[in-house]
């Protein structure tokens, strides 16, 4: 099942090789190959919009969605093409967002904006991958720029050195994006820059990841507009927490690993948001710890009743929360 062979082909070559199958039995095998998703015509070229250069390039990403995705489709460049005409906002270029960003790029996200306030400090060496000694006191921002155009000069990379001082700045900046990942946390805490994103993302109907460490705990909350929302989300884990404990997905604590496994955690978030594989409903939060390897995180909880940011999954309001 090369694409060399039609399927009723195959089915007969299966029956000169296995005379004990039936017509029957040769088809059902033939059928059940093509539905899985692992069969594809080999003979299909990539799309024209991918150069030679780029077929090199993406070749093991293509091996991998090729090994993940389970849906038949086109073309096995069909989550490539995806990714090359998505457009993706990170925000915050530190631990997290400078492997974000950097992951992005290698994968062939086709548009990425970068936004951060701050420039390069010495302590932000351990960890933050696009910087150098040289870079101190150099906006992020603008690095992260020049740095990604030698990842990969084909995309359309693009950056700020802006503050986000309000939900209306986030609403303003996610305007036109196909998701959002949030490697900020300031303002942080009630009301704060989480808090934003998830209203101006829900207002936009813009799917976001959010990514985070507190020392050697690494997690990453992922929402989309047909799921609950990180306020939901947050108020549930509340509830099985002692009073008075909050929700907290972040700290200062932070080595290389962690910050790198925070920023990959949110890319692949990203990344399976904008190609639909795996096609997995946000609304939820996982992670890892470092230094405890048994203990997984991975909370997902209903809709909250009164939320003033999903009532849309109220029962009755024409979806229902899974």
């Amino acid at each position: 099942m090369d694409g060399t062979l039609t399927p009723p082909e195959v089915i007969d070559r299966l029956r000169e090789t296995f005379p004990e199958l039936t017509a029957v039995s040769a088809s059902g095998v033939v059928e059940l190959l093509l539905n899985s998703g692992y069969v594809e015509d080999a003979a299909a070229a990539p799309p024209d919009e991918f150069s030679t250069a780029e077929q090199e390039r993406y070749s093991r990403n293509i091996a991998f969605f090729r090994r993940v995705d389970l849906t038949p489709r086109a073309h096995n460049w069909e989550a490539q093409v995806r990714l090359k005409h998505s457009r993706v906002l990170v925000l915050g270029l530190g631990g997290t967002g400078s492997h974000v960003a950097w992951a992005l790029a290698a994968c062939g996200v086709g548009r990425i904006h970068c936004v951060d306030r701050d420039v390069v400090e010495l302590s932000n060496l351990t960890r933050q991958v696009l910087y150098r000694e040289s870079d101190i006191g150099r906006a992020k921002a603008e690095i992260t720029v020049a740095r990604l155009a030698e990842v990969n000069s084909s995309l359309a990379i693009t950056g700020e050195r802006r503050t986000v001082e309000c939900q209306d700045d986030l609403a303003e900046l996610v305007r036109g994006f196909d998701a959002l990942a949030l490697c900020a946390d300031e303002p942080g805490g009630r009301g704060g820059i989480r808090v934003w994103a998830n209203r101006a993302c829900r207002a936009a109907k813009v799917p976001w990841a959010v990514g985070g460490y507190s020392g050697p705990l690494v997690s990453v909350g992922v929402f989309d507009p047909g799921s609950p929302c990180y306020e939901c989300l947050s108020a549930g884990i509340e509830l099985t927490l002692p009073p008075g404990v909050p929700v907290d997905l972040g700290g200062p604590g932070v080595i290389a690993p962690s910050a790198g496994v925070s920023g990959h955690l949110t890319a692949q978030a990203i990344i399976s948001l904008v190609t639909g594989i795996p096609a997995v409903p946000g609304g939820y939060v996982t992670g890892v710890n470092l230094v405890a390897p048994d203990q997984h995180v991975y909370a997902r909880h209903p809709a909250v009743p009164d939320c003033p940011v999903c009532g849309d999954l109220r029962p009755g309001a024409g979806s229902t929360a899974p």
